[in-house]
């Protein structure tokens, strides 16, 4: 027994070395996190190859128990048997891939092991099926969205696994085989799971801290580069901005051009990537035309005319502004390979960013050219304060839930441009509209979860035409003044109809109601009070008077049982 031990630690190794190489494969590790049929087949036939080296690297044990040494085990009498690290790969691929992946697996290396039998031991092939399966089905409920279970539990996992085929083995076998493998093969197969698995894990923890870390450099990056984006696209603060990106990420080199010409270029290749130039390479040119991402992972695909440039992989994201392109960001590395899915993804999130912020250049400068009380009004929207409250509470989700602590961020800079972009128009889609609303709303409940509760009834088309911010300020005075310091329970709900020529917008909530000594004045003037001054209100009824006629004013009713405020506008689709 103690030699077979041995024997089988040997071939352990082998396959926790082939699973430490296999996580380090960039393919691997994007199939494990997607749960698409393809990424399904893909696992199937990666971990049947690994069933297969265990039962190839097996040791024959003969009809008198003799243990048998061989390279590779590609065919054994019908009379003898193997001990092998099969269950431990078909346990890993149920709790990798689920019931399904196990299943297969089981299926697939249960066959192979008959066929290397010559056309024996067919119970081989329903007991590893129903392994896969079984620990499949329970890993499924046990392990979490970025974590698989923990080195014990995958341990009790592997020994669950081992009875059930030693179970097989039993009744089609006899017992003399099981008690000469069982142990040795029930431990082994159980710390081999629980070390695969490990490994795994080990791989998730550290891109979970690796996106913590990036998501802090961002928003020191973006924080630093927000004074110069504010300037325009020019050559003094696009060269200011390269040299920031470049010092906070990974980068040889980073690039900035407006339409034509190169306004900075930082980093490798900078002796012929001269700022006032003209754009170079094909990649940067096809972007600026076409509005479109574009990747190179060669050379050749860059396009650069300069025959020894160093740059061998980029992205190259366009700069919008209002849905135009005004320009492109450009990422460069000098080694093809270092260009991964993790630099795709920061590279398509600072590119969003930045057009945020020379959008919201564009708007502070138009300000100041245009005197115009209706823009300014609209500014006053942008609540500093929500805006701070919101990225503090993305600082603290990094520390506990990075991927929240994303998502976060790519909501609050949809809610930035929307209200830079409400800035501009009179009227915009509702759905532009509502897009707005969801990403304030998700943002007050990542801050408060559970607080609030949203619900819509659209009975007209998305492109018909709204104000600006006309729901959106009116859901902000929900969430800001309904529910006093209520933590749950608070239901906001929306609903626009049309009514003949007309369309009718609702915003109604359960909260405590208005106070009638304020509810004649509310939405007519700026009104002292504890909880705020009414000027949003003020603002957009002043808004819908102007935009059409005094029979669009705010409609207030409001009771202790909750408040609604409606608006009637002209309907009018784009």
């Amino acid at each position: 027994m103690f030699t077979l031990f041995i024997l089988l630690l040997q071939r352990l190794g082998i396959i926790l070395v082939l699973a430490f190489l296999l996580v380090n494969v960039s393919f691997f590790r994007k199939l494990i996190t997607k749960k698409t049929i393809k990424a399904q087949v893909a696992l199937i036939l990666i971990f049947t190859v690994f069933a297969v080296i265990s039962n190839l690297t097996g040791v024959e044990i003969t009809r008198s128990n003799t243990l048998v040494q061989t390279p590779f085990l590609t065919g054994l009498p019908q009379s003898d048997s193997i001990a092998n690290t099969r269950t431990l790969v078909i346990t890993v691929a149920g709790i990798v891939g689920g019931p399904i992946v196990g299943g297969v697996v089981g299926f697939l290396g249960g066959i192979h092991r008959v066929l290397q039998g010559n056309f024996s031991d067919y119970f081989y092939i329903v007991s590893s099926t129903l392994v896969g399966w079984i620990i499949g089905l329970i890993g499924k409920y046990i392990k979490t969205p970025n974590t698989y279970p923990k080195p014990w539990t995958t341990a009790l996992l592997g020994i669950l696994a081992e009875s059930i085929q030693m179970t097989f083995i039993w009744i089609f076998s006899g017992l003399a085989l099981v008690k000469l493998i069982f142990i040795p093969m029930l431990l082994l197969n159980s710390i081999g799971a629980s070390v695969f698995i490990s490994i795994l894990n080990a791989y998730l923890s550290n891109e979970q801290q690796l996106k913590a870390v990036q998501t802090h450099d961002v928003l020191n990056l973006t924080n630093k580069t927000l004074p110069y984006f504010r300037q325009g696209l020019n050559i003094n603060s696009a060269q200011k901005a390269c040299t920031i990106i470049k010092r906070y990420t990974n980068f040889d080199a980073i690039g900035i051009t407006d339409r034509i010409n190169v306004l900075a270029h930082v980093g490798a290749a900078e002796d012929h990537h001269v700022a006032g130039q003209a754009v170079l390479t094909d990649l940067s040119k096809h972007v600026i035309a076409s509005g479109e991402t574009k990747y190179a992972y060669h050379k050749e695909e860059i396009g650069c005319p300069h025959h020894e440039c160093p740059l061998e992989s980029a992205i190259v994201l366009p700069l919008k502004v209002n849905g135009k392109t005004i320009g492109a960001l450009k990422m460069y590395f000098t080694k093809a390979e270092r260009l991964t899915q993790v630099e795709e993804n920061l590279a398509k999130g600072l590119a969003s960013i930045f057009s945020s912020q020379l959008a919201l250049g564009l708007a502070e400068e138009q300000s100041k050219l245009i005197s115009d009380a209706e823009i300014k009004s609209l500014q006053a929207q942008i609540n500093p304060h929500f805006f701070f409250n919101a990225i503090n509470t993305i600082s603290a989700l990094m520390r506990t839930d990075v991927d929240k602590a994303r998502a976060a961020l790519l909501q609050l800079s949809t809610f930035f441009r929307s209200s830079l972009q409400g800035v501009q128009e009179t009227e915009i889609p509702l759905q532009q509209e509502q897009e707005h609303v969801n990403s304030y709303m998700s943002l007050e409940q990542t801050r408060f979860p559970d607080k609030y509760t949203v619900s819509y009834d659209i009975q007209a088309s998305s492109d018909v035409k709204v104000p600006p911010f006309c729901l959106q300020v009116l859901v902000e005075n929900s969430v800001k003044h309904a529910f006093s310091n209520r933590k749950n329970g608070n239901k906001i709900h929306i609903s626009v109809k049309q009514e003949q020529n007309n369309l009718q917008i609702a915003v109604a909530d359960n909260g405590i109601g208005i106070n009638p000594d304020l509810l004649k004045r509310l939405g007519q003037e700026t009104i002292t009070s504890s909880t705020g001054t009414g000027t949003a209100l003020a603002n957009l009824n002043r808004r819908l008077i102007g935009l059409y006629g005094n029979e669009s004013h705010l409609q207030i009713t409001s009771s202790p049982e909750g408040t609604t405020i409606r608006i009637m506008i002209p309907f009018k689709e784009a």
